[in-house]
């Protein structure tokens, strides 16, 4: 078990994230061209630069949009994306293990704030399971796949708390620590082939929406031949 761990902590945790962010890359790069070429095909290539900043800021921070309809439903899901960023990011052994993997290292939250932490986003995340199960709009929505990202997503937090604040034989904390790496590498995996990877087009994704929905240049022509109506008054 421990040189499982070990491969685990080591050359597999280096593996994952390497397919994570050449996967993020791939993602951003294949939309940026996208949207590059976009413009140049556009007859009217006019941007309404404020519009389009105001929706990205609207869509990142939701708060008047997402509590004017579901308000419970929302804070939960505030709360659960704020543990889901910062409990990783800034727990002491997490950065450890990245010092350890690609040698850089920073600020960790202290013990009480990171368990703090840690259970608002089990808490949230069961909540959200609970309320997707639980109103039928949100469970004709639901894909398989948005309650297999929650439950993914609570694996590590539930392992790590455990391994973390519970009493448990070395064999059972190497076997809880075995699941909550791998589950952590294998979100690493998944992340650029799930809708998740969109995140990296946060600042440039309503620049993207605009650019998609501008005519190419001289479609409105065609579009005129399709219909038969080419040459017709308007």
């Amino acid at each position: 078990m421990e040189t499982l761990l070990d491969f685990a902590r080591g050359p597999l945790f280096r593996l994952t994230f390497i397919i994570m962010i050449l996967g993020l890359l791939r993602v951003l790069i294949l939309d940026i061209y996208g949207a590059v070429e976009a413009y140049r095909r556009a007859g009217d290539k006019r941007l309404d630069w404020k519009n389009a900043i105001i929706k990205t800021l609207r869509w990142i921070f939701p708060f008047k949009s997402a509590f004017a309809q579901r308000p419970f439903y929302s804070a939960l899901s505030i709360l659960f994306h704020i543990g889901l960023i910062l409990t990783p990011l800034f727990l002491l052994a997490h950065i450890q293990l990245w010092e350890d993997g690609i040698g850089i290292s920073w600020w960790s939250l202290p013990h009480f704030w990171a368990d703090f932490l840690t259970i608002l986003t089990i808490i949230a995340g069961l909540g959200l399971i609970t309320g997707r199960l639980a109103s039928r709009g949100a469970r004709a929505l639901s894909r398989k796949q948005d309650y297999f990202w929650l439950f993914i997503l609570l694996i590590p937090f539930i392992t790590g708390y455990i391994c973390a604040n519970t009493a448990i034989s070395p064999s059972a904390y190497q076997a809880f620590m075995l699941i909550h790496i791998l589950a952590g590498e294998l979100i690493f995996v998944l992340i650029p082939f799930s809708k998740i990877a969109h995140c990296v087009l946060m600042p440039i994704s309503q620049f993207i929406i605009t650019l998609a929905w501008k005519f190419p240049a001289r479609v409105d022509d065609k579009i005129a031949e399709t219909l038969k109506k080419k040459g017709m008054p308007v």
